[in-house]
C-alpha cells in the first residue's frame, strides 16, 4: 500500500540517520586537531592561534593546532582530506587553497569534493610594501624606477602560485612593467625577509606584516582590495591608481567530507563566538586588516568554485607551475 511504502522509507531514512545524529551529539569525544597547512607564523597560523583558546572553552576539549606545512597548503589539505569524519579534524585555510587546483596537477585530493566547507571568515587585500629605505616614495615613484629599469625590482611572496603572485603577474600585465618574483615558503619565512629587507616589494595580506608596518620598518605602497586597507588607509588601492587589477584572500575552515552536517554547525557556532569576543575580533580587524565577516558553509562552496574558476584562468593563462 501507498501509504506503508512511504512509513517503510521514513523509517529507513530514519534509522539511517541515527549513526549520523549519535555522532553528533557525542561530540567532541577528544582532542580537536586544526591542521594549518604553512609553517608556524603567517596569517592562518596566526588565526588559529588566536581562536584556539576559546575553542576548547567553548568545546570543553583541548584544541592542538599542527602545522602541516608544504606545496602551498595542499599537504595538510591532503591529509584532511583522508582523515576520518569524525568531527575530530579541521583545516584552517587561506587564498592558496583556490589556487593549487589549478597550480598543482596530482593534487592528490579533490579540492570541491573531499572537503566540506565549514565557514568563511573574512576576507583581506594582499598589500604591496617597501623596506624602510628604498628609494621610491610612493607606487607610481616604483613603477617608474621598474620601468627604467626592467626585471631588477624584486616582490616577495608566501610561495609561487600564491594569490600574491598571480596578484602581481596581473599587475606586470596591466603596468607592462617587468618584476622578478622571490617565492618563499610560508607567510613566517616571508615576514623574516620582508624584515630583513631581503626583497623591494614583499606582498600579502597585511596580516603577515602587521607588526613591521606599525614599526614603521615597512612602508604600503598599495592595496589590492575594493577600498583601502585598514591596517594602512593612507595607501592608495591599485584602482585608484588607475591600474585594473583588484584581489583580496580569504580564510576559512573545512572538514572532511562526510563530516555530519551537525559536527560542522557547532565548529562553525564556535568559531563565530571566538571571533566576537573583542581581543580576537580587535586583532582580526584593526591588527590584522581582516573584513571579518563570517559566513556558513553552504555561501563557502559557491565562493570557494568561484575563486577556484578565476584564479584558475590566470594559472593557465599565464602557464605558472609549482616550485
Amino acid at each position: 500500500m501507498p501509504g506503508t511504502s512511504r512509513r517503510q522509507i521514513l523509517a529507513a531514512a530514519t534509522l539511517l540517520a541515527v549513526p549520523a545524529l549519535a555522532r553528533a551529539q557525542a561530540w567532541p569525544n577528544g582532542p580537536i586537531r586544526i591542521v594549518v597547512p604553512f609553517p608556524p607564523g603567517g596569517s592562518v597560523d596566526a588565526v588559529a592561534r588566536l581562536v584556539q583558546p576559546y575553542l576548547q572553552t567553548e568545546l570543553g576539549v583541548s584544541v592542538v593546532i599542527e602545522n602541516r606545512a608544504g606545496a602551498s597548503g595542499a599537504l595538510g589539505a591532503a591529509q584532511v582530506a583522508r582523515a576520518a569524519p569524525d568531527g575530530q579534524t579541521f583545516l584552517h585555510v587561506v587564498d592558496t587553497h583556490a589556487v593549487n587546483p589549478a597550480l598543482i596537477p596530482n593534487l592528490g585530493y579533490d579540492t570541491q569534493k573531499d572537503l566540506s566547507p565549514v565557514l568563511l571568515f573574512g576576507t583581506a587585500p594582499m598589500v604591496v610594501t617597501t623596506p624602510k629605505g628604498r628609494p621610491w616614495a610612493d607606487f607610481p615613484a616604483m613603477l617608474a624606477a621598474a620601468r627604467a629599469k626592467p626585471d631588477t625590482i624584486t616582490f616577495g611572496t608566501i610561495a609561487n602560485g600564491s594569490l600574491a603572485h598571480l596578484t602581481m603577474m596581473l599587475l606586470q600585465k596591466a603596468t607592462g612593467v617587468g618584476l622578478v618574483h622571490v617565492p618563499y615558503r610560508g607567510g613566517g619565512p616571508l615576514a623574516i625577509a620582508a624584515a630583513a629587507g631581503e626583497v623591494d616589494l614583499p606582498t600579502a595580506t597585511g596580516t603577515i606584516f602587521a607588526q613591521q608596518i606599525q614599526a614603521g620598518s615597512l612602508r604600503v605602497l598599495a592595496s589590492t582590495g575594493p577600498k583601502r586597507w585598514s591596517g594602512g588607509p593612507e595607501a592608495p588601492t591599485l584602482k585608484e591608481l588607475g591600474i585594473p587589477v583588484e584581489a583580496e584572500a580569504f580564510w576559512g575552515a573545512l572538514a572532511p567530507a562526510g563530516t555530519p552536517a551537525a559536527i560542522q554547525a557547532r565548529y562553525a557556532e564556535a568559531l563565530r563566538k571566538a571571533m566576537v569576543v573583542p581581543a580576537v575580533q580587535d586583532r582580526l580587524v584593526n591588527v590584522m586588516g581582516m573584513d571579518l565577516a563570517p559566513r556558513g558553509g553552504a555561501y563557502f562552496r559557491d565562493f570557494l568554485a568561484q575563486q577556484i574558476g578565476t584564479w584558475g584562468k590566470v594559472v593557465h593563462d599565464n602557464a605558472i607551475k609549482p616550485d
